[in-house]
């Protein structure tokens, strides 16, 4: 949808075309400007009174629906801190879910149709999400070309910003419109994957067989993980997609030979049978797996994930920092925050992550000042912080819209609840 009103055309273009014509060639002239602004075709939204609207398109079904709950609470506990509005604007939160039943997980359809809505309401000003690598793949391309800002608390799909060898195209076909509008508060893969093979190591693996569900983010971040392993000395065993609808994996995993095993994807993806049966198969073997499969859902028995004597050999990484260990007084007082809202003294490790897209959104409105209701202005300031003070540290975005931060937390399970280990750094 385009938001066309001379009130977005630049007071400097403005004024000598009134001059010269009258209204009438104003405004016509005034109509080509904004269809030149966005660069590359990206439109020009501001929207029209005081209420802005913030969408957020996260799984609310399947394995990540915990996660993807507890980002949307983060939200909401940011927003009403805020007292429900940046600067001059009250601010609008509408929840929409990309999953469906039947595929238990995100889906393409969804996605699609989350982002067109975000679209084609007037009131839009940002869109929170999605959770998943491969659903951002699809509606980043569609808010860039509206020219609304996008912010991911969860995708570290690395072509999502930079190009990825292993995606052709990354990351300039997510960019129609040929400007940027997407960023993301949590570090992209080629942190991750570094940092999963640095707890290898630290273990004592010497050799690593991977498996992937073949989705832009298990694909992206098993090819971030093959090239550290290789890197560092690591013998790789294989790195193979999967059918994430197959009833078993005893034959691939039958065909392990390493002494370590990384799966690459959500658990979504079939990810707790795989690792059930590679365990099975192999009873000596360390289990690996990134923040995709680091959820209550992977491996809580009771919510169908791992039994104890396969979770008790297995290790996820996520950036996240739980409470006891939050070296900041401002992430501290998120957790207890967040408890007394919800009553929730350990929520998802994403609930953070959600708190701190809301305020990054609304502290770019408040940035943007009195043009906080033009969607370039918003995307302009956000994707131009620098040395933000937040729940989760210190941090910039840079010109990719990546995030400065690069801690990743190593974590083990007790009891069928995960349990950090250590963090671990990366430069």
């Amino acid at each position: 949808m385009h938001e066309i009103t001379l009130a977005g055309v630049h007071e400097g273009v403005r004024r000598p075309l009134a001059v010269l014509t009258g209204l009438v060639v104003s405004l016509a002239l005034g109509l080509t400007a904004c269809g030149e602004q966005g660069g590359g075709g990206g439109a020009v939204r501001q929207v029209q009174g005081n209420t802005l609207t913030v969408y957020s398109s996260l799984p609310l079904q399947g394995a990540t629906r915990g996660n993807s709950e507890a980002v949307n609470n983060g939200a909401k506990l940011a927003l009403k801190q805020a007292g429900g509005k940046a600067g001059n604007f009250q601010l609008k939160f509408v929840e929409l879910d990309d999953a469906t039943a039947a595929a238990g997980k995100w889906d393409p359809g969804p996605v699609n149709q989350n982002a067109r809505k975000a679209v084609q309401d007037k009131t839009t000003i940002a869109y929170l999400g999605e959770f998943n690598s491969g659903a951002s793949a699809i509606s980043i391309p569609i808010l860039n070309k509206a020219g609304i800002f996008q912010v991911s608390p969860s995708n570290t799909g690395v072509g999502l910003t930079v190009a990825d060898p292993a995606e052709p195209g990354t990351p300039d076909k997510y960019y129609p419109a040929g400007k940027r509008h997407y960023a993301r508060v949590v570090p992209k893969d080629s942190v991750q994957g570094p940092a999963l093979v640095t707890a290898m190591k630290d273990d004592g693996c010497t050799s690593v067989s991977i498996l992937n569900d073949k989705e832009v983010y298990g694909k992206g971040l098993a090819g971030q993980v093959e090239k550290a392993a290789k890197e560092n000395g690591l013998q790789v065993q294989g790195n193979e997609g999967i059918d994430i609808k197959a009833p078993n994996y005893r034959s691939q995993a039958e065909g392990i030979q390493a002494d370590c095993f990384f799966f690459g994807g959500i658990t979504a993806s079939n990810g707790v049978q795989v690792l059930k049966d590679v365990a099975a198969a192999n009873p000596d073997v360390k289990l690996y797996a990134g923040d995709g499969s680091c959820e209550s859902a992977a491996v809580n028995p009771s919510e169908g994930g791992m039994p104890e004597d396969v979770s008790s050999r297995y290790k996820c990484t996520a950036p996240f920092v739980p409470a006891e260990k939050q070296p900041e007084e401002a992430g501290r007082k998120f957790f207890a925050d967040f408890e007394q809202e919800y009553n929730e003294p350990n929520p998802e490790p994403y609930a953070i992550y959600g708190y701190e897209s809301m305020a990054l959104i609304l502290d770019a409105i408040e940035r943007a000042g009195p043009r906080g209701n033009d969607s370039q202005a918003v995307i302009d300031a956000a994707l131009g912080t620098e040395n933000r003070k937040s729940v989760l540290g210190e941090y910039s975005i840079d010109d990719n819209g990546d995030t400065t931060l690069t801690t990743e937390a190593l974590f083990g399970v007790e009891n069928g609840e995960l349990s950090i280990e250590k963090n671990i750094e990366q430069k």
